[in-house]
């Protein structure tokens, strides 16, 4: 099996600017993801950022380090750039790690890369997990995939989704409810030459309307292919109050 890892990573993070570089118990957030990417089995592993700082960080850490341009809206256009940079094949699996995510399985990202490659059809792949707790049904920071029959994703969504309409109507949430929901795990296995046709596309209206990217592969009619993730990923950092987590959960795991 054979894959890269890209991790996009910037600096002007909305909600907390600087945190790739922000310090976790004596590392970086950048090092602490990198040093997950490293477990797996990945054929190479590039950071593609657009600022000095945090191609300075990345030199120190070892990891190789590409310039990106300042103008890219999302990780899958600076991974776009990378790619027509480095003249990557279009038949290259690239997993897609994102910079804030330091509790990241390396067996997880062998797996999507895994489901990808064994599913010729599909444009990429992706992970989920079951939903544990009645209010990450509802808590729209938490994104919601429902899949069909055959492990191809149907929607996503920061809604709840599925709706059971008759335990809404009861105020009830049942263990089939719980498990019949499923938290989309944000890491992507594409192949380079569908991640150059998919940023060409316009961003589409469902895209716009919950901001999430994904949509637009669904939108334009491609394959999703979906798995349950063999190993439930930790916590990623959108805030503070997740950096603070971050550092209790290292310190209390050293």
């Amino acid at each position: 099996m054979s894959f890269m890892v890209v991790i996009p990573a910037r600096y002007a993070s909305t909600r907390l600017p600087g945190k790739i570089l922000k310090d976790i118990e004596g590392k970086t957030l950048l090092k602490r993801v990198f040093l997950c990417v490293k477990k797996s089995t990945a054929k190479a592993i590039v950071v593609a950022t657009d600022d000095q700082r945090i191609v300075d960080e990345a030199n120190n850490i070892g990891v190789d380090v590409c310039l990106t341009s300042a103008e890219h809206e999302s990780g899958t256009m600076r991974i776009s750039e990378v790619i027509s940079l480095r003249n990557i094949s279009p038949e290259t699996i690239i997993v897609n790690v994102q910079g804030d995510e330091p509790f990241m399985p390396a067996v997880c990202i062998e797996q999507v890369a895994k489901l990808l490659i064994e599913n010729k059809q599909a444009d990429m792949a992706t992970l989920y997990t079951p939903l544990i707790e009645d209010e990450e049904i509802f808590d729209s920071n938490i994104v919601k995939v429902v899949i069909n029959k055959n492990n191809h994703a149907m929607y996503f969504s920061r809604a709840s989704i599925p709706w059971f309409r008759d335990e809404y109507e009861k105020k009830t949430c049942s263990e089939e409810h719980l498990q019949s929901t499923f938290r989309h795990i944000g890491i992507y296995a594409y192949r380079a030459g569908f991640i150059q046709q998919l940023v060409k596309y316009p961003a589409c209206q469902l895209e716009k309307i919950e901001k999430l990217e994904q949509l637009r592969a669904l939108w334009n009619g491609h394959i999703i292919k979906v798995a349950q993730a063999i190993e439930v990923p930790g916590p990623g950092i959108d805030s503070a109050s997740d950096l603070i987590a971050a550092r209790k959960r290292v310190k209390l795991n050293d």
